[in-house]
């Protein structure tokens, strides 16, 4: 959208997190502010004076975050809200620092524990559950990573284990499709 620029390309204007985005890591996608020519938020950003996150805006939360998290894109819409709430409450400047480390582990994950299948799961876990969480995952992951013998045993393992946390949540690791 002409006009429209952000910094941040962790957090988008709207509570994405880029940098856990399959699309953005394939390259597919900029970011927030870097040529997405459709986004209906961004217009309205300009529109209320080119605020950085919609948190800012006294609309927020306005009929564009009504049934936002009952349907995912190619990322999760599921935290949209609650990772406003923190980036507001935090600062942005910490919220970014916990999602570089998500977005370090991410990496780890689909370097050592991707057997080609799992990239959409391991960007909804990484998304989706506390950092705290994941890094327990990635303990035990990493704690028994000698004892499967092959990668596909390895992959299979990881994917348990984050599968275990998120049950105990009650979180669904899969995008939710209309």
């Amino acid at each position: 959208m002409k006009g429209f620029t952000r910094k941040n390309r962790l957090l988008s204007l709207c509570g994405l997190n880029c940098g856990l985005c399959p699309m953005q890591m394939g390259g597919h996608c900029g970011g927030c502010g870097n040529g997405n020519q459709s986004c209906k938020i961004a217009k309205c950003s300009l529109e209320h004076g080119k605020i950085e996150y919609c948190y800012e805006c006294s609309h927020y939360p306005c009929e564009k975050y009504e049934h936002l998290d009952e349907y995912d894109s190619f990322i999760t819409h599921r935290r949209q809200k609650a990772d406003l709430q923190k980036a507001k409450s935090i600062g942005v400047t910490s919220y970014n620092l916990e999602q570089e480390e998500k977005m370090q582990i991410l990496a780890r994950l689909l370097a050592g524990y991707n057997n080609g299948r799992r990239k959409n799961f391991y960007c909804v876990a990484v998304n989706l559950l506390e950092l705290s969480e994941i890094q327990e995952a990635m303990n035990r992951i990493e704690s028994n990573d000698r004892v499967f013998a092959s990668a596909k045993e390895r992959c299979a393992y990881a994917a348990e284990v984050f599968q275990e946390i998120a049950d105990r949540k009650k979180i669904k690791l899969k995008l939710i499709k209309k």
